[in-house]
């Protein structure tokens, strides 16, 4: 009778430890996704006028990043000493880790789907700034890297007709900026 009252104890504890480490992260990764939009969400200005957000970001996306902001700034100067000062620059434009490149007024974290060591987030988003009420949902693609999570990429919306995800626009900006050095 012991062993039995035991055992159910036992399995109630591993139930419940497994639901709080997992309600734990959760809240770990929609605090993050909070984090991304509050910090980085309305411009691209936001991503050169700090440094980059260590427990933010995978070391891969983290690297990207901080690679695009060099070449920005390389190309920023290279304009400025240039014969035409007045030309525009290599830089990011728009909202940056949003599908609508003239961002958001509003978002809305509307699931959480877990896979082993990976997580996505589905954003909901709306601008009714824009000249017709725009809604898209995005996701946003953590990863598990020494028991933190860190978002490693954004998928943007097929139907905003935008790059296919952040990655992707990142290495595009990465490649056009090399070929014009």
């Amino acid at each position: 009778m012991n062993f039995f009252v035991f055992s159910i104890v036992g399995i109630s504890l591993i139930f419940t430890s497994c639901t709080n480490k997992s309600e734990s992260a959760d809240r770990e990764i929609v605090e993050k996704v909070n984090k991304l939009y509050k910090i980085y969400g309305e411009s691209n200005e936001a991503i050169y006028a700090q440094p980059i957000q260590e427990d933010l970001f995978s070391p891969n996306l983290e690297a990207t990043l901080t690679k695009v902001i060099a070449i920005s700034k390389d190309d920023i100067e290279k304009v400025k000493k240039s014969d035409h000062p007045d030309e525009k620059p290599l830089i990011l434009e728009g909202a940056i880790f949003s599908s609508l490149y003239e961002g958001y007024s509003s978002y809305k974290i509307s699931s959480v789907t877990r896979a082993k060591n990976t997580v996505n987030v589905s954003v909901n988003f709306e601008n009714d700034k824009a000249t017709h009420n725009m809604k898209w949902t995005d996701t946003v693609n953590f990863i598990n890297i020494e028991n933190q999570w860190r978002i490693d990429n954004i998928i943007f919306d097929k139907a905003m007709g935008t790059s296919k995800n952040l990655k992707n626009s990142l290495k595009t900006f990465i490649s056009y900026g090399e070929q014009n050095k």
